[in-house]
């Protein structure tokens, strides 16, 4: 039996249904396929896991592709394989076979306003999927769930915050906290195509807050201490959300202002960005109109932890520009590339508290 209790819904957002008991979940690969090792033993055994679980399973034409150029299959296959799998009544929830590289060029065929009209499903993925999960809150109003994709679930044994996702995925866990130890450099290759994470590093969680000088000029400082903010949850992996900026496809000012009494709470991560490249992504998400209303901020570790150029650390990279918002802002979380990340929903009111390196999120359905 689901835990959470939905409370009365008196904004857009709309929360879809979590998967029930025999449910059937449906797989897509609008970004990469598991046509290669070690994704294709890692998605097969995923598979399996959820069959022993009861599940039914239903899979799109390009699960196993590997025919396009940063993507599955061509962008008008992948499109398609989307509508279809999240407007028919075909699966309950949606889980992406994986991330890539090329997601954004299907978004020209991705039929949003049939999916803003139809009822609402969950859809999970993280990285290149960010061209889904943040265009279905920002543009249908429908929340969606920033997650590890299908392959992670073939892993053995499952780590917990494999366990977490699922139980967030099934509706009976609503609150996320960081991990005692990350993912510096993963195991997983063609001969091991099930192994675990390799946590060996150790969690801690950075906070900082602002505090104007005696010149008048805003400071950012470090504390360990108690720190707690609350807002509507937005986000993904900024190499993706960089590219969206300035589009047809750029209709955050408008989710803003629909969202403004509730605050915005942003999660950030980044792949392939380095310490230049996340300050610039930064300085054009704020010189957009996007951090309008900003409550705080999440930033996951990035891909490049730990690496500076010229000058530069990760942490000047971000906190030098999104200070002037005068807010907290928290660095280091289990949010993206570097594994364990914490499952996040898209458009859920979350309540954060940070103290002594660490973090928890919940997320209210409201």
């Amino acid at each position: 039996m689901a835990l959470w209790k939905r409370k009365e819904n008196k904004t857009n957002m709309r929360f879809p249904e979590f998967l029930k008991k025999n449910g059937t979940i449906g797989f897509v690969a609008p970004s990469f396929g598991c046509n290669i090792e070690p994704y294709k033993t890692s998605f097969n055994h995923a598979l399996e896991k959820f069959h022993e679980m009861g599940y039914q399973t239903t899979l799109g034409p390009n699960c196993f592709e590997g025919s396009g150029i940063g993507i599955s299959n061509t962008p008008e296959k992948c499109a398609a394989e989307l509508n279809k799998m999240y407007l028919s009544d075909e699966a309950d929830a949606i889980i992406s076979c994986g991330g890539g590289e090329l997601m954004c060029e299907i978004l020209d065929d991705v039929d949003f306003d049939a999916i803003k009209a139809a009822k609402p499903k969950w859809y999970m993925g993280y990285s290149d999927n960010t061209n889904f999960t943040f265009l279905l809150t920002t543009i249908c109003d429908v929340a969606s769930i920033y997650g590890p994709c299908a392959g992670t679930f073939g892993m053995e044994p499952w780590d917990e915050s494999i366990e977490d996702c699922f139980s967030l995925f099934t509706g009976k866990k609503l609150t996320m906290q960081s991990y005692p130890l990350w993912e510096k450099e993963g195991l997983r290759d063609e001969e091991h195509p099930l192994e675990p994470y390799n946590l060996t590093e150790q969690s801690l969680v950075r906070s900082f807050m602002t505090k104007k000088d005696q010149a008048g000029e805003v400071q950012a400082f470090e504390t360990e201490g108690n720190i707690e903010f609350k807002g509507r949850l937005i986000g993904g992996c900024m190499d993706c959300l960089v590219n969206l900026t300035g589009t047809k496809f750029d209709q955050v000012k408008s989710f803003n202002e629909r969202y403004k009494e509730d605050g915005i709470i942003w999660y950030l991560e980044s792949c392939d960005l380095n310490v230049f490249g996340i300050r610039r992504a930064i300085w054009q998400m704020i010189h957009a109109g996007w951090f309008e209303h900003v409550k705080g901020f999440l930033i996951g570790r990035p891909l490049h932890f730990g690496e500076e150029m010229i000058g530069l650390d990760q942490y000047h990279a971000v906190i030098d520009l999104l200070k002037e918002y005068q807010v907290p802002v928290l660095m280091d979380l289990d949010i993206g590339h570097l594994a364990p990340m914490m499952t996040l929903i898209n458009g859920s009111v979350a309540s954060v508290c940070a103290e002594n390196g660490k973090v928890k999120i919940n997320m209210e359905l409201v």
